[in-house]
């Protein structure tokens, strides 16, 4: 690759970057002045929006015509890159994490962390219901199509157990953050209350009735077949 292309990428990735810090930013300071709902709903408007502009900006920049962005492309080449964009998701998840620890310690970094998910979650949750069309009360079906289509649905392995018209336990058999740790011989990082966080925000924001019950999830002792598991439970009306 010439010396050249090489400084292309770095600048590519170097926009990407600011492009998602900016909007971060934004989405941050609207929940701190307006609220996480008003806050989520002003993204859905602004994200639609941009998520419009960015690909007509691509047809251009590629020379396409209105529309025809996709064509010629390979399926197989564009999930590539969603999954390695997916990965780099995982990985300014954890570097951010990192340095925050760095910083000022463990415990600011974890919540600084708790405080993201808190956001986060819900932002997926609206958006995953969005892609697929999901109801507002979906219930357990619902939510399996929510957990399956997620970040960490497609970076991770997962399964379901227990499940009941009103229930349904899920269970993280390979997690990418905790299986990195045992290769390198660290003990499993404690999760706990990010998990509690995050799967709580994402259930109830898929459907208001749906209540979180963590079974077990580090520094909670686990068997090897899982890292962390949660049951979900449809509440009455």
């Amino acid at each position: 690759m010439s010396e050249t292309s090489t400084d292309g990428l770095k600048e590519l990735a170097g926009v990407i970057r600011q492009l998602a810090a900016h909007y971060g930013l934004w989405l941050a300071e609207s929940v701190h002045q307006l609220g996480l709902e008003a806050a989520l709903d002003a993204e859905g408007e602004a994200g639609d929006r941009l998520e419009g502009i960015l690909l007509g900006k691509l047809e251009r920049a590629l020379g396409r015509e209105p529309g025809g962005l996709a064509e010629g492309l390979d399926p197989a080449v564009l999930a590539d890159v969603a999954q390695a964009l997916r990965t780099g998701w995982l990985a300014a998840d954890g570097v951010w994490f990192q340095a925050v620890e760095k910083a000022a310690g463990m415990d600011a970094a974890k919540r600084v962390n708790d405080t993201c998910w808190a956001r986060f979650a819900p932002l997926e949750a609206r958006r995953v219901k969005a892609l697929l069309g999901l109801p507002e009360r979906g219930g357990i079906a619902a939510l399996k199509a929510g957990l399956a289509a997620r970040m960490y649905g497609r970076l991770n392995r997962w399964e379901f157990a227990e499940e009941t018209a009103t229930s349904i336990v899920f269970r993280m058999t390979d997690c990418r953050v905790q299986t990195a740790r045992k290769r390198r011989g660290l003990a499993d990082y404690p999760c706990k209350s990010g998990g509690v966080t995050e799967y709580t925000g994402f259930a109830r924001e898929m459907d208001s009735r749906l209540r979180c019950e963590c079974i077990g999830c580090p520094p909670d002792a686990h068997p090897e077949e899982w890292a962390c598991a949660w049951r979900f439970t449809l509440a009455g009306e």
